[in-house]
């Protein structure tokens, strides 16, 4: 994560500055009015250039004069070579306006999000340049010929999503996963490369783009993983979730089988279209209301409607039934066998009713004429694309509550005793389609700021047709809210998954996380954005609201634009609308109302010291021991494989560079204040090196055919956990002189072992092992001295185990009982010889703890978790934890706003840790905690 935790300041494209640079003058009245120019931050290209009227070629094709615009205007845009560089990806006519969007490429390479918009207007047989918009990235000059092999990338990227799904526990599901996938010799993930792209890092990191499918070994989910390995190391620099969901609900699916969705209706593939009819239904909320229905047989009507495409023989509106599917069958799928909602009658029953279908029938409706009636779009892809519904969709065939945009449909889940079917409210709906209208046009990555923007403008128009629709206005306290209409038992506040009028701020709510918690903030962050759009649609109107944001969002934004990008392209869309300087006034004052301001990242604080800025990694962490900590970091902006560094806890004297600048990614590290070992990603292999803090030669001490992780060292002998692609997890060591590891289960398939810890020469771990036909876990200590192990004393039967920590008189552990809570885990705590165990917290409320790492010292245990009782914002972040050793005091170790990853403890009370409050990715440290930060 760095700045802002939005793609587009990872990638180095935010902090614009707000400076127009006028054209020259010339003398009356031959003189052209001044362009408006916003420059791009660290590309020579401007983010947007508005307010000019330059002749086109009227004869070329779209494209073709959009890049000659460009080529003939290079001493302001800065592109080289329009035509090599950029390629058209479409072109979309409104009267005479035309909005070219083309694509970037390096060496014939795609640039991840480099996206530019080129405006134009045609009238008369004349055609001139109205504006441009977008990423195009100047510095690129990275090599374009890949160093890893697809079959290599494909490897690291199973590996880096297994680790991110499951690397901090260890199940009792793991062992059967893994014994079954190897025995099917198939992995319960598989991976499909896409071909390379540059991401626009400093000079630009070459990747390979993995596409990850597949189910959670952990817990069964679906899984669609977008994973960037880079080309020349093989280190996952880039790694999201591809499905948008409503929510950031636990059981939020994450993806599936890509296979391709139904043009139409299976039955409308007919050449005779049958005949279409208008039935009726009643919704969840007791509202008859008419349904376009398609009868292609007697006493069989259809809920297709083929009315409103523009070509009604081949694309419809469907509605499918889903109530016997997972969302593991239908996430980036289409399951076989689905059918469409029928019924034998033109009036729908109770069934359909209870399912949602006749809401989301009839809500798709209504969300296509609204784009259609006011922003003369056809469909989702303005091109009339078929519109399928899949409703009652269920989660390990209970309740699902959440809702998703998949790239080719809509799914909703069948809600439980507490929401109706997700289908059963307007805004629910209009979100997951302006997820489709927002693919097709600005296309914005969902991940960081410009996911949150991406989340925002969905809630936006959502918002908008929900509250058009109903007639309520926009002075009512729950008009912002959305989902409202899903409640049956509480109060619609109590339900609501988000309110627009909630007043968040840049100042007072961003929360830095990385993109392993909720994309990188996608749905935190994003009321942020939208609160300032809903201001907008309160000061303005609505009618002139919705075309503004519009048309920001269809001619102005691309692939990577943040909240400052994404305010920019409001203006330029409030100013190309004609708007009076009353209105302009009212757009600017609904930004700066909600912090979005330039520099807003600059004023977030925090209560921590800082021991090293701007570390601008992923995927690794920090470690500390005797005085000292380290941590792996890249450049500023992120575009340097990453190099391990160490330095004083203290914080005195500077931090020393411990790894060689070879190219490779260096990660994982760990030390004991005499050594520090790490892991180093190359072309074809993966290497544990070490060397001493004092200084001297780098010792390769071996070299690895799987993933690694968990690295940790004392006295000479460094621990680490063996990751295969099987789900198979071994804890090995290595001891001075060793030339091969000794791995404590012996690394095969009846044992597994993870999450190791080490402390004067004992070693703890998490064990899964055979008991009879059954599979126990526990926790083992083993003395590496004298060759002798011991199991801890079981106080239940554990499900799961988490992170291990060990001190000079316990080892200490998380681990979950009871699979039906809410997913806390107790911290416990046994003698070195495996007696007198204990829950210093406990696995129920009020102490519990949503925990998934932890450390000790002497003195304290620091969990890192956040509480169970906090679903959303701040809090529901995790934060840091201490306890005393016998649990008698819990206290918070620092009050920073954001996410609080990977302690490490020093000694004492102190730990140092890798924190985003400020939107970079710190390392920091506290000597003592903070207290209860209420």
């Amino acid at each position: 994560m760095t700045r802002g935790t939005g793609l587009a300041t990872l990638l180095g494209v935010a902090g614009l500055l707000l400076t127009a640079v006028p054209a020259q003058a010339v003398t009356p009245p031959a003189a052209a009015p001044p362009a408006d120019v916003i420059p791009g931050a660290e590309t020579a290209t401007p983010l947007l250039v508005d307010g000019i009227r330059e002749a086109a070629d009227a004869k070329a094709s779209p494209a073709d004069a959009a890049r000659s615009h460009l080529a003939a205007k290079e001493s302001r845009y800065k592109i080289a070579d329009a035509r090599r560089d950029l390629a058209p990806l479409g072109t979309v006519k409104h009267g005479s306006e035309e909005t070219v969007r083309l694509q970037q490429k390096h060496h014939g390479i795609p640039v991840f999000g480099g996206q530019y918009v080129v405006r134009m207007e045609t009238k008369g047989g004349k055609r001139v340049v109205t504006g441009t918009s977008g990423k195009y990235f100047t510095g690129l000059k990275t090599d374009t010929k890949a160093t890893v092999s697809k079959e290599t990338a494909e490897r690291r990227a199973l590996a880096a999503t297994a680790r991110r799904l499951g690397g901090k526990t260890l199940s009792k599901a793991d062992a059967i996963r893994a014994k079954g996938a190897r025995s099917a010799k198939a992995a319960a993930l598989t991976a499909t490369t896409g071909g390379l792209v540059v991401i626009p890092r400093g000079e630009g990191v070459l990747a390979h783009h993995v596409t990850v499918r597949g189910t959670n070994p952990s817990t069964g989910e679906p899984v669609l993983q977008q994973v960037y390995i880079d080309a020349r190391a093989g280190y996952p620099v880039l790694q999201f979730s591809g499905i948008k969901t409503l929510t950031a609900a636990p059981n939020a699916a994450s993806g599936g089988t890509a296979k391709a969705a139904p043009t139409g209706s299976a039955r409308a593939a007919a050449a005779d279209p049958g005949t279409l009819v208008t039935g009726s239904g009643v919704k969840l909320d007791s509202a008859k209301v008419d349904l376009d229905l398609y009868l292609p047989a007697a006493n069989t009507y259809v809920m297709s409607d083929h009315s409103r495409m523009a070509d009604t023989s081949k694309n419809t509106l469907t509605t499918w039934d889903a109530r016997d599917r997972d969302v593991s069958e239908v996430a980036g799928a289409w399951p076989a066998g689905l059918k469409e909602f029928s019924g034998p009658g033109k009036e729908f029953g109770k069934d359909a009713t209870e399912s949602g279908a006749v809401d989301a029938h009839w809500a798709a409706g209504k969300v296509y004429d609204y784009y259609r009636k006011n922003h003369a779009r056809d469909s989702l892809d303005g091109r009339g694309m078929t519109i399928n519904s899949l409703v009652g969709v269920t989660y390990f065939g209970g309740p699902y509550v959440n809702a998703f945009w998949d790239g080719q449909k809509m799914v909703y889940g069948s809600g439980d005793e507490e929401y109706k079917p997700l289908s059963a409210d307007l805004d629910v709906v209009g979100h997951e389609m302006t997820h489709g209208v927002v693919e097709s046009t600005a296309n914005l990555v969902y991940a960081g700021q410009s996911g949150a923007l991406n989340e925002a403008l969905a809630d936006y128009f959502g918002n908008a047709i929900d509250t058009a629709a109903s007639g309520v206005s926009m002075d009512d306290p729950d008009a912002g809210l959305i989902g409202e209409d899903l409640c049956r038992t509480t109060k619609p506040r109590d339900c609501a998954f988000r309110n627009l009028n909630d007043g968040a701020s840049t100042s007072k709510n961003f929360l830095g996380v990385t993109f392993s918690a909720d994309n990188g903030g996608v749905h935190l962050n994003s009321t942020i954005f939208s609160g300032a759009l809903w201001d907008l649609r309160q000061d303005v109107g609505g009618q002139l609201a919705d075309r503004i944001v519009y048309k920001a969002l269809s001619e102005y934004m691309t692939p990577l634009d943040g909240f400052t990008d994404g305010r920019n392209a409001v203006l330029a869309a409030a100013k190309d609308l004609g708007v009076s300087a009353g209105e302009l006034g009212a757009v600017k004052r609904s930004f700066n109302a909600h912090g979005i301001v330039p520099g807003w990242e600059d004023a977030l604080g925090v209560d921590s010291d800082q021991l090293l800025g701007k570390v601008n990694t992923t995927g690794t962490g920090a470690q500390a021991g005797g005085g000292w900590w380290t941590t792996s970091q890249s450049n500023d902006d992120g575009s340097e494989p990453y190099s391990v560094y160490a330095g004083r806890t203290d914080g005195k004297g500077a931090p020393k560079l411990i790894s060689p600048n070879d190219g490779r990614y260096h990660v994982y590290p760990a030390t004991d204040g005499k050594t520090v070992v790490w892991a180093a990603y190359g072309t074809t292999s993966l290497d544990i090196l070490s060397r001493p803090l004092a200084g001297g030669p780098i010792k390769k001490l071996y070299t690895s055919t799987t993933d690694v992780g968990g690295l940790r060292v004392e006295n000479g002998v460094v621990v680490f956990e063996s990751f295969g692609i099987f789900g198979d997890r071994h804890v090995g060591y290595l001891r001075p002189g060793d030339r091969t590891p000794t791995f404590v289960d012996g690394a095969g398939w009846e044992i597994l072992t993870a999450l190791p810890s080490i402390k004067n020469g004992k070693l703890a771990y998490a064990k899964l092992y055979p008991v009879g036909e059954e599979y126990k876990l526990g926790v083992e200590v083993s003395d590496l001295t004298t060759g002798k192990s011991a199991l801890a004393q079981q106080l239940g039967e554990p499900q799961i185990l988490g992170q291990t920590g060990i001190n000079s008189t316990h080892a200490f552990w998380l681990v979950d009982e009871n699979l039906n809570d809410e997913g806390q885990m107790a911290v416990r705590r046994s003698s070195l010889d495996g007696t007198d165990t204990v829950d210093i917290s406990s696995e129920s409320k009020p102490a519990a703890l949503l925990a998934f790492d932890l450390t000790a010292s002497d003195a304290a245990v620091t969990v890192n978790g956040a509480k169970p009782e906090v679903v959303f914002g701040n809090e529901s972040l995790p934060k840091l934890w201490q306890l005393t050793t016998d649990g008698s005091r819990q206290e918070r170790v620092s009050c920073n706003r954001g996410e609080q990853l990977s302690p490490a403890a020093v000694s004492g009370r102190q730990v140092v840790w890798i924190d985003g409050t400020t939107g970079w990715t710190d390392l920091v440290t506290r000597e003592r905690p903070a207290g209860l930060c209420g």
